[in-house]
């Protein structure tokens, strides 16, 4: 098996799960091929090169051939590996070397157990919808889609934004930005402005204000084939536009169009695994907080 592996830092006490990680990848005879920064930095903390891998440092001299990307860290190193892997087609999973991660959802404590089911094929595939600006089409260099969400923010004072659904007027919305998020993203940003959370493979999108100044307005969840249309009015004439992890300041007054990128992520999901069981892990359902 090809296994290609991204990630960015981590702390002093993740390095025995690195070292077991590599260890079970070469027990099963795995082609490694690790991100360069990434490689430099584990020599760097452990002291030692690891063995038999290859390295890659952008698109270029990535092995689209490959059958897995692991991705190491937290939700939002998961979220720059998936340029790597959007466009072949690469399966992708993520091991959670931080706290929260919903996307990184493979526990350091749970690695040796987590490759040996991936290694004997016990595992599934799951494939999550992407959103993309359609118009205009050449924002980020190109890599204009997200996993989680796109946002329209302000760089200063309040926003107006019209917004349209399949060019039928929705709303203006007096602001501090708009969420567009996917099903995915809905336990991202878009739940911390008051957006409801929503199960993967619902094929809805999500619209949710970023602090209203109408009480009255609320988060939208609308079928993920309609187009959303926004034009934004900026005192300054300046606001940001971000998709997922990318960020990108505007002045000009272009109608952005947004919806359904043509691209689906292929997620692998371990057995006995679930987004309900996730949801009860990560917000910690049922559980008595008080002490």
């Amino acid at each position: 098996m090809k296994i290609s592996i991204f990630g960015k830092t981590f702390n002093q006490g993740f390095i025995p799960y690195i070292n077991e990680l590599m260890k079970i990848l070469h027990e099963n005879h795995a082609e490694i091929s690790v991100y360069k920064p990434f490689y430099d930095f584990i020599c760097c903390e452990t002291g030692k090169e690891p063995q038999g891998c290859r390295n890659f440092s952008d698109l270029s001299d990535f092995d689209n051939t490959c059958d897995l990307m692991i991705s190491i860290g937290g939700d939002g190193t998961f979220l720059e590996s998936i340029p790597f892997v959007i466009r072949q087609n690469v399966a992708i999973i993520g091991i959670n070397s931080g706290r929260l991660g919903f996307l990184s959802n493979i526990s350091k404590e749970n690695i040796t157990d987590a490759f040996n089911s991936i290694f004997a094929g016990q595992y599934n595939l799951e494939y999550r919808t992407l959103i993309c600006f359609k118009q205009p089409a050449d924002l980020f260099n190109g890599m204009n889609f997200a996993l989680n969400d796109i946002t329209v923010k302000s760089d200063s004072s309040l926003i107006t934004i019209d917004a349209y659904i399949n060019d039928e007027f929705l709303n203006t919305y007096w602001t501090d930005g708009l969420i567009i998020s996917t099903p995915t993203g809905s336990t991202a940003y878009s739940l911390s402005v008051g957006g409801p959370i929503v199960v993967p493979g619902s094929d809805n999108l999500i619209i949710a204000p970023i602090s209203s100044h109408n009480l009255t307005v609320r988060p939208l969840i609308i079928p993920d084939n309609n187009t959303i249309s926004l034009r934004v009015n900026s005192r300054s004439g300046q606001y940001t536009v971000t998709s997922d992890n990318r960020t990108l300041h505007l002045n000009h007054q272009e109608m952005l169009r947004i919806g359904k990128s043509e691209y689906k992520l292929k997620l692998l999901r371990l057995p006995n695994t679930s987004f309900y069981a996730t949801l009860r892990d990560k917000l910690k359902w049922g559980e008595d907080v008080r002490n």
